[in-house]
């Protein structure tokens, strides 16, 4: 507890001689409303009338008058040769202060007293939920970690010297240790050519969408989407100005013919495109169209952003490679994250381009985040380089693939007759396209009832499509059966 001398009274008590009010009344009602917000605790012994004075520069009589007020109310209580403390439950002449409250008070101001730029694009479409359970659009499973094992990493890489003496260096220095490993992960697992100088960490993937962004578009630039897209970098794109085309995505994803015909009525200056796992259809960019794509970029001058969204979780004998494996004229920029299979605090976002885009995207790391966590890129740097990071990707893909193939013979064995769907290649989620007639806001209102909320931001329900995105990867056995058990209830309520 504070002693009196250290209660920062003059922070939170603060008189105005030009206000009709009276000096001590500004006081007494300063101290009430600092009670009541908790900043002076019930027990908590003040400093007497003349120490106060002092501190607050008036005149020891109005302080006296000011306990005396208080007292009188109930707020506080004078105790012979113990000295002034706060009430616990004041009784007296509640309304006499409730009064003088409405002509006075310097509670915190609920609005700004000046105009700022407000954004609708922006809006959190994330919601709140009460339920045991929250399906989500395919998240990692946190409980498949060996948490003890990341801790005590980060708790070695802190105290390792070698490290500390690298902190000294400038920080450039301290982080190649992390990109050199970072890109022989890439090379290794992705089929790149990069060196360390290709490419840059940040803290998520959409810090790196944000600033790619930045940089690349400016107001008024064209940029292609998928009709079915990651709401996100969507929202960034038109925060920064970009007007948004939507092409078709099929079973072989992106619809490159599509995409020709728009270059071939107006210049597009980016393509974003989740070209492993397709966002939110999960399908994946066939190699056709991959040639294709990079023909068109090449050919009339468009950005392509691949983003690698989900490219860890495979369950195939072959995996496709990234567009940027391929690119050879230095079009396409790579973004992505690393770890996303580990707790939040052990991801990182990346960027991989050519070493002068890289450049200029330093020079806005070095506002928005110059220093970041260097101790947590040297244990995720350690993790690559000891093998674990591929052991654990092993280990947890072999689990999603048992708990994919789980949920598709839940929905066969259960929801046949109301939901179609194709077992993705990989991911974390099954897009599942369900008969036009279920109402799909009533479904969840439903299902709600039940224990399991499904986010708004899952459900895709227009004249042309009707579908849920569902998540397995963060679902047990049990979990899985429960949620499935919940729609199809549901749906008998329809």
């Amino acid at each position: 507890m504070n002693r009196p001398v250290t209660i920062p009274f003059s922070n939170f008590i603060i008189i105005d001689r030009k206000s009709p009010q009276s000096v001590y009344l500004q006081i007494v009602i300063q101290i009430i409303n600092a009670i009541q917000r908790g900043f002076l605790f019930p027990g908590t012994k003040i400093p007497g009338t003349r120490i106060l004075s002092k501190i607050l520069k008036v005149n020891r009589n109005t302080m006296i008058r000011v306990y005396d007020e208080l007292e009188a109310m109930g707020w506080i209580e004078i105790l012979p040769n113990k000295g002034t403390f706060i009430v616990n439950k004041p009784e007296k002449k509640i309304e006499k202060i409730q009064t003088l409250y409405k002509n006075y008070s310097y509670s915190y101001p609920s609005k700004t007293g000046f105009t700022f730029k407000q954004s609708q694009i922006l809006d959190n479409p994330f919601e709140i939920f009460s339920t045991s359970i929250c399906l989500n659009d395919g998240i990692p499973d946190i409980r498949l970690l060996n948490t003890l094992q990341l801790s005590q990493l980060y708790s070695s890489s802190l105290k390792r010297k070698k490290n500390q003496k690298n902190l000294e260096y400038p920080l450039h220095k301290s982080k190649d240790f992390f990109k050199e490993k970072l890109s022989n992960f890439l090379n290794l697992t992705r089929g790149l050519h990069i060196s360390p100088k290709n490419l840059i960490s940040t803290r998520s993937m959409e810090m790196s969408i944000y600033i790619t962004s930045q940089l690349l578009i400016s107001p008024g630039d064209k940029v292609i989407v998928g009709k079915l897209s990651y709401f996100i970098p969507n929202m960034i794109f038109q925060k920064s100005g970009a007007h948004l085309y939507t092409v078709p995505v099929d079973m072989e994803g992106i619809d490159t013919l599509e995409i020709k015909k728009l270059c071939e009525k107006t210049k597009i200056r980016m393509l974003y495109i989740t070209s492993h796992h397709h966002y939110p259809t999960t399908v994946t960019l066939s190699a056709q169209r991959r040639l294709e794509l990079l023909e068109l970029s090449q050919k009339y001058g468009f950005i392509i952003l691949e983003d690698d969204y989900d490219y860890d979780f495979h369950y195939g004998n072959s995996q496709v490679l990234p567009l940027a494996s391929s690119d050879s004229k230095g079009m396409v920029v790579y973004i992505g994250s690393f770890g996303r299979s580990l707790t939040s605090g052990f991801r990182t976002g990346f960027v991989v381009a050519p070493e002068n885009l890289i450049l200029e995207i330093q020079k806005f790391l070095g506002i928005l985040d110059r220093q970041g966590d260097i101790f947590m890129e040297y244990a995720l740097g350690e993790l690559i380089e000891e093998g674990e990071i591929h052991r654990h990707l092993k280990k947890t893909s072999a689990t999603y693939k048992e708990r994919r193939d789980y949920l598709a013979v839940l929905l066969q064995n259960h929801l046949a007759e109301y939901v179609n769907f194709r077992l993705p290649s990989g991911g974390l989620a099954i897009w599942t396209e369900w008969e036009s007639s279920i109402n799909l806001l009533r479904l969840r209102e439903n299902c709600k009832k039940k224990g399991v909320f499904i986010p708004k931001s899952l459900l895709y329900q227009t004249q042309d499509i009707s579908a849920i995105r569902m998540g397995f990867g963060s679902f047990n056995v049990e979990e899985l059966e429960e949620i499935v058990r919940s729609i199809k209830m549901s749906l008998m309520l329809e």
